[in-house]
């Protein structure tokens, strides 16, 4: 399982000079190559380094650093074309998707520049790195970590390093190569129902109320709005303090949730059901003044943090199909629109069974788990005679039940 770690550089004031530099000078030569890959209709990575690895050599790249700017700029090509292909940047005709088809990729000054262990060395005893920018090799520069990350990278890392500027200081983000623990056969599923108003509560109990991170960010919109009238220097220089904190704010929340939710999992032995909420912005349909809060709903970042602890800790893990399982009882499993009677209260008109919607159907949600998670350890393979020595092949069944199962994607049952 490959996670990435984050560390802080704390160059001097020269290496600090040599890094921004490097940066600049590398995003502008990527931008050169795409643009000669945009005349040239030349995406692949071959074909393109005919065009311009000698170019990037004369302009003062190394050999390796002239390789990753040719292959940064295919792969930015890459995942244009595959935006394009899943109808992201619109229909065809649309304005967004002229616009982007019709230019070649740019590069920001501050874009992220991978690095190979030819360009990068660690120094863990000493938390330094060793680095080739453009005026030279760096070397003794000093980077901090959480204890966490510092064992993870000196156990785990492996691969490339993105070297980034953010708000004037230096990261590197480092790729690990992380083993996964091996799964337990769970003990029934955890259902875990996500929502704005409670972020995510679970069949047993546990639930990650919504108000106060709401407000949060109602006030921080305010605040924003408010700066940006104002539009003094000074107002400027407060929003750029500002910015990124209300995301990071989000983030801390969402990885305390998610190892709230794993821990539960793995104290009792139970999987996790996860709605599969994929398109559920396209699908869904709202006045104005709510559409700022289903926008701002970070469940995409919640959810792949589920999935990347439970993998860590061993949690099987399945995603369901959320249909009508705020509509549906989870006693006597009647569907009816008007049992969801408001946000927080559900009443079955068939049972007369009185519960908290979410709370409902997370329940809804394991039940489902376990059906999946059943589907998906049985062979589909129907039987058959065997031709050759007559006799009727094992069944179905019995195949599926020597057969361990493993993570199931998003809506998929094997």
């Amino acid at each position: 399982m490959k996670i990435v770690a984050q560390v802080k550089l704390i160059p001097e004031a020269e290496q600090a000079a040599a890094l921004s530099a490097t940066l600049r000078t590398v995003n502008d030569l990527a931008c050169w190559v795409s643009e000669v890959a945009f005349a040239l209709g030349v995406q692949r990575e071959y074909e393109l380094r005919k065009h311009t690895y000698a170019g990037l050599k004369a302009r003062g790249l190394g050999a390796q650093a002239a390789q990753h700017v040719i292959k940064k700029v295919c792969d930015a090509y890459t995942t244009l074309h595959a935006n394009i292909r899943a109808g992201n940047l619109g229909k065809p005709k649309s304005k967004r998707r002229i616009k982007a088809e019709s230019k070649p990729v740019r590069f920001r000054p501050d874009a992220a520049q991978p690095y190979d262990d030819r360009c990068l060395s660690w120094q863990y005893d000493q938390q330094t790195v060793s680095l080739w920018t453009m005026a030279g090799r760096l070397k003794n520069v000093r980077f901090v970590c959480s204890a966490d990350a510092l064992k993870t990278l000196r156990e785990y890392r492996k691969g490339e390093a993105d070297l980034i500027e953010r708000d004037g200081a230096y990261y590197l983000i480092a790729t690990c190569d992380v083993p996964e623990t091996e799964q337990y056969e769970p003990n029934g599923f955890l259902g875990v129902d996500l929502g704005i108003a409670n972020i995510a509560t679970t069949s047993t109990g546990y639930q990650a109320a919504g108000r106060g991170l709401n407000r949060y960010r109602r006030r921080q919109l305010a605040l924003r709005a408010k700066l940006q009238k104002r539009g003094t220097k000074s107002a400027k220089r407060r929003l750029k303090e500002r910015s990124r904190r209300e995301q990071r704010h989000v983030k801390n929340t969402n990885h305390v949730i998610a190892k709230t939710i794993v821990t539960e999992a793995e104290r009792t032995s139970s999987g996790i059901s996860l709605e599969d909420l994929n398109g559920i912005r396209q699908r869904v349909r709202l006045r104005k003044p709510q559409r700022v809060a289903l926008h701002s709903w970070a469940f995409a970042q919640l959810g792949g943090f589920i999935v990347y602890k439970a993998r860590r800790a061993g949690v099987p893990l399945v995603f369901v199909d959320p249909a009508y399982t705020s509509q549906t009882c989870a006693e006597c499993s009647h569907v009816d629109r008007r049992n969801r009677v408001d946000q927080g209260l559900f009443i079955c008109r068939a049972c007369g069974v009185v519960a908290h919607a979410d709370r409902n159907a997370s329940h809804n949600l394991a039940a489902r788990g376990v059906a999946v998670w059943n589907a998906g350890r049985e062979s589909r393979v129907p039987a058959t005679h065997n031709g050759v020595s007559g006799r009727r092949s094992q069944p179905s069944s019995q195949l599926g039940a020597t057969s361990k199962p493993g993570p199931l994607g998003p809506g998929q049952v094997d």
